[in-house]
């Protein structure tokens, strides 16, 4: 279910999905994950993604980013399907950070950086002007200033997710899309991720759409959110979903309650 909001008229719409149902097909069986998926998202917005583990949040992100086909439906990128979509303009409308190792740790923070721009560097990779100011512009934006000449594996965990992040800022794209960026990351520092999700949504107006299990940051933080489970998904902004019970139905009620009135799970004495 899709609720409808009345205050984005004006604004561009960065992904559309039709009738989308994601999953995996098996010689001629199908096994669908998630069916009738509605989504609009619109430029500047923040978008979580939630749900109980299984539940289909990385197949749904791997289907709106053209790394698996979708079995029904249609996804728009940018007004175009993204089915049509070569490898090498997908790179300039849609930025990825995934929670796998990075090839080579031992770059150093700003070499990381500038790989954003490849899909704009001609063949041998040089940087012009302007690749080089929208990777200080990366930078900036993401505080990581003192951490330029250090080596990817002298980071810790939270330095180097705001790395990645700024890698996805200098590739310069509408629309970014992180897989639980806030996985092996301190309480303190989840906060600090989502919190520079956010920032970077309003500064930038760049949708960002990531996947978490921070649930109660996530209701505090984003615009819209995705609630999938085993009855579909639930999509709009978090108070329209609190008053809709989307969040009590996400968990079984034997072990954690989600009260409504604080926007946050509770453990069931």
């Amino acid at each position: 279910m899709e609720i409808e909001s009345s205050d984005t008229e004006n604004q561009n719409i960065v992904l559309k999905t039709e009738d989308l149902s994601i999953g995996y097909s098996y010689k001629n069986n199908l096994e669908v994950v998630a069916a009738d998926i509605n989504l609009t998202l619109y430029e500047g917005e923040l978008v979580g993604l939630v749900g109980a583990n299984g539940i289909g949040k990385s197949t749904l992100l791997r289907t709106l980013s053209k790394v698996q086909p979708a079995l029904r439906g249609n996804v728009f990128l940018s007004e175009k399907e993204i089915k049509d979509y070569k490898t090498s303009e997908l790179a300039s409308q849609l930025s990825i950070v995934l929670t796998e190792q990075i090839a080579s740790k031992n770059l150093t923070v700003k070499e990381l950086v500038a790989l954003g721009r490849q899909p704009y560097t001609n063949w041998v990779g040089k940087l012009l002007e302007e690749d080089i100011e929208k990777i200080k512009k990366a930078i900036e934006v993401t505080h990581i200033e003192k951490l330029v000449d250090k080596r990817c594996f002298e980071l810790s965990d939270g330095q180097l997710q705001k790395v990645l992040i700024a890698r996805a800022i200098a590739q310069d794209t509408p629309f970014i899309m992180l897989d639980e960026p806030t996985t092996h990351l301190d309480v303190y520092h989840k906060a600090y991720i989502l919190k520079l999700l956010k920032r970077l949504a309003f500064e930038t107006q760049k949708t960002i759409l990531f996947s978490t299990h921070e649930i109660d940051f996530a209701i505090q933080l984003c615009d819209k959110m995705i609630v999938m489970n085993t009855e579909g998904f639930e999509f709009g902004r978090p108070k329209e979903l609190i008053q809709c019970r989307a969040f009590s139905s996400l968990f079984p009620e034997d072990l954690i309650l989600f009260d409504p009135e604080t926007g946050s799970y509770k453990v069931r004495h």
